[in-house]
């Protein structure tokens, strides 16, 4: 009862305004560019979300259903992937990086297009990787390198050209900050 308490106080306090203060107006507008960048590179499409705390009705599916955490920093990511228009890409190669503070949790997901030529053992270094970073406090570091191994796997399945310069930008580069 009590770290169910706890939890539900901690995702109250990690709201928008907190995220707002992790990654302020300077960093999300040089992430921006990184993703712009990244995207001239491939035919991909990248979005970042990063989330303070999760809305009450995620946490009631945990505390009352005791649907395990995990489970449910998941379930919000594919929401946010859904939400965001991340799967409705041309070549189903769309990328979320999804941070949730509260939780220290993040998501990688992958569009079926892309999820297909990747194993999940390199998305799981990606996001150690990345979780190793934001411990140290280096939120901008370690994003611009998670940004940078995404982009990698994207050059290489999903390569640029003449066809990514005709498909274009499909999704905002802005991340999205909850």
């Amino acid at each position: 009862m009590i770290d169910g308490l706890v939890r539900l106080l901690r995702h109250r306090w990690f709201d928008e305004h907190a995220a707002r203060r992790a990654l302020p107006p300077q960093m999300l507008e040089r992430l921006r560019g990184r993703v712009a960048a990244s995207e001239r590179r491939h035919t991909g499409q990248i979005r970042l979300c990063v989330e303070g705390g999760l809305p009450t009705s995620y946490l009631w599916r945990h505390l009352r259903r005791q649907v395990p955490i995990g489970r449910i920093v998941r379930q919000r990511a594919l929401m946010m992937f859904s939400k965001l228009g991340v799967w409705d890409t041309e070549r189903n190669n769309g990328v979320l990086i999804y941070l949730l503070l509260a939780e220290r949790a993040i998501e990688l997901v992958a569009d079926r297009g892309l999820a297909r030529c990747v194993d999940q053992a390199a998305w799981s270094a990606m996001v150690d990787r990345l979780g190793s970073a934001l411990h140290e406090g280096r939120f901008e570091e370690g994003l611009t390198q998670a940004l940078e191994e995404v982009s990698g796997v994207l050059v290489e399945h999903f390569p640029g050209g003449p066809a990514a310069d005709a498909a274009g930008n499909e999704l905002p580069d802005d991340p999205v900050v909850l």
